[in-house]
């Protein structure tokens, strides 16, 4: 028996990356997870490998952006199950650009997707957790970009996300509902793929060429190797591992913060 058998999960942004990571270890640990992401054919991937471990999963396509979506998430883990004990709001959206010459309509994706759709599954997971007298716990995923002296806007929607975590952490300290904020250093994940100067700095450390962007996008083979290679880039279930750790401890202690960094900054080129 697992540490979360016979409990429910939900993560948001579980397509790929830390949110299909933290779906598996909450699956081998017995948990069932509603894993929730915009591709389809990723998510069953996702449910695949949580099921091939041991665990039970539930795909849920959903576009987040609409507050409604993360609200229906909830609502729908806890009419198949009747519980909650676990949200992991994962799900997270970068794009480049100065603030000088962004595009606003980019801005308003990243903080309807990385604040309002966090804040409103974090609002209805205590809903959920409260209904159902869940010990739970809420982790929502940051970024180490909210530390940089110059952010730009995905970074200031982190730091907004530090901000919210740490008041609802705060409001909780009465429930049985402990909230962990995870920030993440650089990390071999498709978000990484929109940043070029790290990709080009990790490819050239291993001595290849980055080659042409698909789609607007870098390939991931620098980033597979690097991570594979040393400690330049975090793995995805280095994250994983340390949302693991936060949610099996006693509910009596609240681990309010995780930064999960690798051990070597990776280099950056111009």
């Amino acid at each position: 028996m697992g540490a979360f058998s016979g409990k429910t999960a939900v993560v948001t942004g579980a397509s790929s990356g830390i949110g299909r990571a933290v779906a598996l270890r909450l699956g081998e640990a017995g948990a069932h997870v509603f894993a929730a992401g915009r591709r389809t054919d990723a998510l069953a991937g996702t449910v695949e490998a949580v099921t091939a471990a041991g665990g039970a999963a539930t795909a849920v396509a959903a576009e987040l952006r609409g507050p409604g979506a993360v609200q229906g998430l909830v609502d729908l883990a806890m009419t198949d199950t009747g519980r909650l004990d676990v949200m992991v709001n994962n799900a997270g959206v970068s794009f480049r650009g100065s603030l000088a010459d962004g595009d606003p309509e980019t801005w308003r994706e990243m903080l309807e997707v990385n604040v309002l759709a966090l804040t409103v599954g974090s609002q209805a997971a205590v809903r959920a957790m409260r209904a159902c007298r869940a010990e739970g716990h809420i982790v929502n995923i940051s970024s180490s970009a909210s530390r940089l002296e110059a952010p730009g806007f995905y970074g200031a929607t982190k730091t907004a996300v530090n901000a919210i975590t740490a008041s609802l952490r705060r409001e909780l300290e009465g429930d049985p509902i402990r909230v962990v904020t995870v920030i993440p250093g650089p990390t071999a994940t498709n978000l990484a793929r929109h940043h070029p100067d790290l990709l080009r700095g990790v490819a050239n450390s291993l001595g290849e060429e980055l080659g042409p962007p698909s789609d607007g996008l870098f390939p991931t083979e620098a980033l597979d190797r690097a991570a594979a290679a040393g400690p330049v880039l975090a793995s995805a279930d280095d994250v994983a591992r340390a949302v693991l750790f936060a949610i099996t401890q006693p509910i009596d202690l609240s681990i309010s913060e995780i930064s999960v960094q690798p051990a070597r900054r990776p280099p950056v080129t111009a």
